[in-house]
């Protein structure tokens, strides 16, 4: 039986990852979950796990989760120090790390230094943190295996292959819900309707960044990291039905593509059981109905999110931070209607031009530069 961490259990990896758990009892052990400030959803995942430990980040519903969870024998913990703290229990063997943002880096290097395997769902970490991460890794026994539906796929696709014989990463994007528009048609978008994914079903923030693209570029950084490739040789194509996740081309010309219905249950599932592979919760992808797959070349000027990721992870030490940082405050400046839709890619430009690039840094740097960043960005609109 393995014995799980969820950080971000409330959230829309969170929720699906323990839907699996839920239909795979004899496999998974749920010891610790934690939520930023859903605490009704918390409470009841609480009630039907029991887990040992439970984070509320927000410390104002502490008391709230402690009255409640107190019956399970759940202890409760808050804050960055309690997600550190069920990262690194003895008992548990991987961390499923799904929260949304920068706060996912401390305690997945906290995880990695205490030995635990990591499913990662949170991709700012090797955004922001790549460098520091391999760096841990060196020293540890862990392993990464990536939740991102894209990276789960290069991943498979890898597997039992020579790196050495790569010629490209490809990753499949589904265009987001302006797939096709142009620049002119873009200027009076809503959040409703950025908020609109015609495929994934995903939490705010990502969904405004996969209407950008720049949930893609941020997945090309990632790519670089978990992989160890190049940047010129990391592809972005769309593909609009979402059923092959993502490719490999090989040096002899061969192409292997992971395939399967569009659902994070199945990314998920895989990384929770692997290396192993059980029956699927999801259902078999039937080739004869999805008999159509095309390919598009991604629109970079009127995306130009993605141009800009490229940019920064070419850049290298900290512009990938000083890009995932502005990006996260403009779409919550878009969000609450203080900036157009347009005006993301702009502010990400300003904060790029502003901040000179640091290539040797530490974690504390880092959250340091988020601050100024943040407080910049603040300052533009």
């Amino acid at each position: 039986m393995k014995r799980l961490t969820i950080l971000g259990s409330t959230g829309s990896i969170g929720t699906q990852a323990l839907d699996v758990i839920r239909n795979k009892k004899d496999e998974f052990k749920v010891v610790a979950i934690s939520a930023n400030s859903s605490v009704d959803k918390l409470i009841k995942q609480i009630e039907e796990f029991q887990p040992e430990y439970a984070v509320i980040m927000n410390e104002d519903l502490l008391q709230t989760v402690k009255d409640k969870a107190e019956k399970y024998g759940t202890k409760v913990l808050t804050g960055i120090e309690g997600l550190e703290y069920i990262s690194t229990l003895d008992n548990v063997d991987m961390v499923l790390t799904s929260v949304v943002g920068m706060i996912g880096l401390r305690p997945t290097i906290a995880a990695i230094r205490a030995g635990k395997d990591i499913a990662l769902a949170n991709k700012e970490t090797l955004v922001v943190g790549g460098r520091l991460i391999k760096e841990e890794l060196l020293k540890s026994k862990s392993r990464i295996i990536p939740v991102d539906s894209e990276h789960s796929a290069l991943f498979q696709c890898l597997n039992g292959e020579n790196k050495e014989n790569i010629n490209n990463l490809i990753l499949t994007a589904s265009g987001g819900p302006f797939r096709g528009k142009k620049k002119s048609e873009l200027d009076d978008v809503s959040p409703e309707m950025a908020l609109k994914h015609p495929r994934w079903n995903m939490g705010r923030k990502i969904s405004i960044d996969s209407a950008t693209l720049m949930n893609k570029g941020l997945e090309v950084i990632e790519a670089h990291y978990l992989f160890d490739v190049d940047y010129d040789n990391i592809k972005v194509i769309i593909h609009p039905q979402s059923i092959i996740h993502s490719m490999v081309e090989f040096k002899d010309g061969s192409i292997l593509a992971q395939l399967s219905n569009t659902d994070m249950r199945h990314p998920i599932q895989y990384a929770l059981e692997y290396p192993n592979r059980t029956e699927s919760l999801i259902g078999y992808l039937d080739l004869i109905k999805n008999n159509t797959l095309t390919f598009e070349q991604p629109d970079l000027e009127t995306f130009e999110c993605l141009e800009l990721a490229y940019k920064a992870g070419k850049t290298g030490g900290t512009m990938p931070a000083v890009c995932n940082i502005a990006n996260e405050e403009a779409v919550e400046l878009f969000l609450n209607n203080k900036i157009k839709f347009l005006d993301i890619p702009k502010v990400i430009k300003e904060a790029m031009n502003k901040f000179d690039v640091k290539y040797d840094f530490d974690l504390d740097y880092i959250f340091d530069l988020e601050e100024k960043v943040r407080e910049f960005v603040r300052t533009i609109i």
